[in-house]
């Protein structure tokens, strides 16, 4: 028996068990993608090139739709969900970025034409081949319908896993990008999360404000701790809460948590740095990270807890994942959360009890809310809307369930209902339902594919779709750079967003150690990317 034996027989048992087929996708394609080649790799996007090749091998090796669409709606409505708090903020200064993508994906139209024309292709081939470079199903449909042919699906076969590759390789350059002097950079601020310091600051400045009042002047971007009063050689003052209507006076010594920048400001502006350490001394004021449960206290802004009223406390710090947030006002607390409070040491335990403290709550999240709200994203996923000049489009699978996701991660929480995720079960979902839609995705395009590049048209579609990726993402690197003020991570989500395409938004999570900004620009990009290539895609068969 040699190894070809081997192969198909694994194929006739993983023809006849599907979960036998998933799961070896997931392994072979997982361990591709864990593969590095100096720092390239190709991550959870390598599911949809083993897939295209067990396929291609035989042709009996496919996940059905079923599996695949439900890990596309979860993956979609999960980045939703994330990107929800932010998104409407950067849309409502987006639109320039957005102006970038509708002006790149026309003129990808335009290229399609003219070099589709100069290899001899002409017809509904055009809309096929515009839809599998730009890898967007919902617009091969609405050729497909509008056309009643087949030659649309033919041109997508071919282009589409360029047009994955192709936006690939865009991707990995849009992560390394930077701003240009003239680019508009507002979009690029909004998602930063900038890395908090904590500093022990006299006070010698005369007349200032209270502690809310100066926490405004700095934007919010500072939260006091701690305040000393009556700190003078040999008499130690008293240690109190630095509530918001403290009102600081020369002499005292303040404790303050905010980014290094926002502190060297404050610092300059009202005294200088202490060397007291305040945070040493845990007789009047203790402090520590609790792990955050209890629904009651998510979905709504830190300052309706009213922590200070109830309990004598303050919140300054928020763990996120990886990330430090700062613990404003208008922050909204996730389950997951850990969040870092300073109160009297008897008011701790009941801190901790309002909050949960449970290691294993905080990984819990309900399965009520995450159903319902897939389900809402696939009623809307399943509207059909009418477009000009004849037939209808729909959001989709993904389309749906990311604006839900969106409206309701923007919500927070309806009533009893959270709609926000723990980051653990959220990287969790996301990544599974990312790899069940590639392993779809690419079971059921690989036979095609080898079918069709053994046509006599075939290399000449593939030229076509190779060129027409191409100008599109050098088009998002440099229109949306230049004109969008779109770089670096953005850059690289809203590319995986225009492209609409899973496996690139990714790749650039992966990159870029799940930097938030990847996902508000793929969240910002995918529904004016998805309608643009809806409503041109089947106009280029009249070509």
């Amino acid at each position: 028996m040699n190894v070809l034996d081997i192969f198909h027989g694994l194929a006739d048992a993983a023809a006849e068990e599907p979960l036998l087929l998933l799961a070896l996708l997931l392994a072979v394609g997982g361990a591709i993608g864990a593969l590095k080649i100096r720092s390239f790799s190709l991550g959870p996007a390598a599911v949809l090139f083993t897939a295209l090749a067990f396929s291609a091998f035989d042709e009996r090796l496919k996940i059905s739709r079923e599996v695949g669409v439900f890990g596309l709606a979860i993956f979609a409505f999960v980045v939703g969900i994330g990107a929800g708090p932010s998104f409407f903020n950067a849309l409502r200064s987006g639109g320039k970025a957005l102006m970038a993508i509708i002006a790149t994906l026309t003129v990808a139209a335009g290229v399609t034409v003219g070099v589709a024309h100069a290899m001899g292709l002409e017809g509904p081939l055009l809309s096929g081949i515009y839809a599998g470079a730009l890898t967007n199903t919902p617009a091969l449909a609405a050729a497909t319908q509008m056309w009643n042919s087949d030659l649309p699906t033919v041109g997508y076969s071919v282009t589409y896993l360029f047009g994955v590759l192709g936006m690939l390789i865009g991707a990995m350059f849009a992560l390394k990008s930077t701003a240009p002097r003239s680019a508009t950079t507002e979009l690029e601020e909004e998602a930063v999360v900038p890395e908090l310091d904590t500093a022990t600051v006299r006070i010698e400045a005369e007349n200032l404000p209270d502690l809310e009042t100066l926490s405004e002047k700095y934007d919010h971007q500072l939260v006091f701790s701690r305040i000393m009063r009556g700190d003078r050689p040999g008499h130690p003052g008293v240690v109190d809460l630095a509530t918001d209507s403290a009102v600081p006076v020369p002499g005292d010594i303040v404790t303050v948590v905010g980014n290094v920048e926002r502190i060297d400001e404050f610092v300059k502006d009202v005294g200088h740095l202490s060397t007291v350490a305040l945070t040493l001394d845990r007789s009047a004021l203790d402090y520590r990270r609790i792990a955050v449960s209890n629904a009651a206290a998510c979905g709504v802004p830190l300052a309706d807890l009213r922590l200070t009223r109830k309990f004598g406390a303050t919140a300054t710090r928020v763990r996120r994942g990886d990330v430090d947030l700062l613990a404003t006002d208008d922050l909204t607390l996730q389950i997951g959360d850990r969040v870092r409070v300073v109160a009297a040491p008897a008011k701790l335990k009941e801190v901790a009890k309002f909050f949960g403290d449970s290691e294993k709550g905080a990984q819990a999240f309900s399965l009520t809310a995450l159903a319902l709200g897939l389900a809402l994203g696939v009623l809307l996923g399943l509207l059909e809307f009418p477009i000009p000049g004849g037939g209808q489009f729909a959001l989709g699978m993904a389309g749906g369930p990311l604006v839900v996701g969106l409206c309701l991660g923007r919500v927070g929480r309806t009533g009893s209902i959270l709609w926000t995720l723990p980051s653990s079960a959220s990287a969790t979902l996301n990544h599974l339902g990312m790899m069940l839609f590639l392993a779809y995705a690419g079971s059921n395009s690989g036979s095609a594919l080898a079918d069709a590049i053994v046509t006599p048209t075939g290399w000449r579609l593939l030229v076509v779709g190779l060129v027409v990726t191409a100008v599109t993402a050098i088009g998002h690197l440099t229109i949306g750079r230049l004109f969008g003020g779109l770089f670096g991570p953005r850059l690289a989500g809203v590319m995986a967003g225009a492209q609409t395409q899973p496996a690139v938004l990714a790749y650039a999570n992966l990159r870029s150690n799940d930097d938030p900004r990847v996902n508000l620009g793929y969240a910002l990009a995918y529904p004016v990317g998805m309608i643009t290539k809806v409503l041109i895609a089947p106009l280029l068969g009249r070509f």
